[in-house]
């Protein structure tokens, strides 16, 4: 697949999953990188089951790379969810202290 063809399906199923995960789209470049880098990992996670990872640009492909980029969408989100929880445990914590 060339350069070109990475570019149009990372950006396609960089919008597709992004909008399926959080209903807005995430801006076009990081759609792209979206896209691109959930190809690879939805071509690993159909490896991983028995099926065939992305064989071209075609409808198949952009269905891997629509999975992949919904699960590292999904995994980020959950990742920062529980950062953002630990950041406002800390400051309570920090704040319950000076109090004392």
């Amino acid at each position: 697949m060339s350069f070109l063809a990475w570019i149009v399906l990372g950006l396609v199923a960089g919008f597709i999953g992004s909008k399926i995960v959080n209903k807005t789209g995430e801006g076009i470049l990081l759609d792209i990188v979206l896209g691109i880098v959930g190809a690879v990992v939805g071509g690993w996670l159909f490896n991983t089951f028995g099926a065939v990872g992305v064989t071209g640009l075609n409808l198949y492909s952009l269905l891997v790379a629509v999975v992949g980029a919904v699960v590292l969408l999904v995994v980020y989100h959950a990742i920062r969810r529980v950062v953002s929880q630990m950041k406002l445990i800390r400051a309570y914590h920090d704040y319950s202290q000076i109090r004392e």
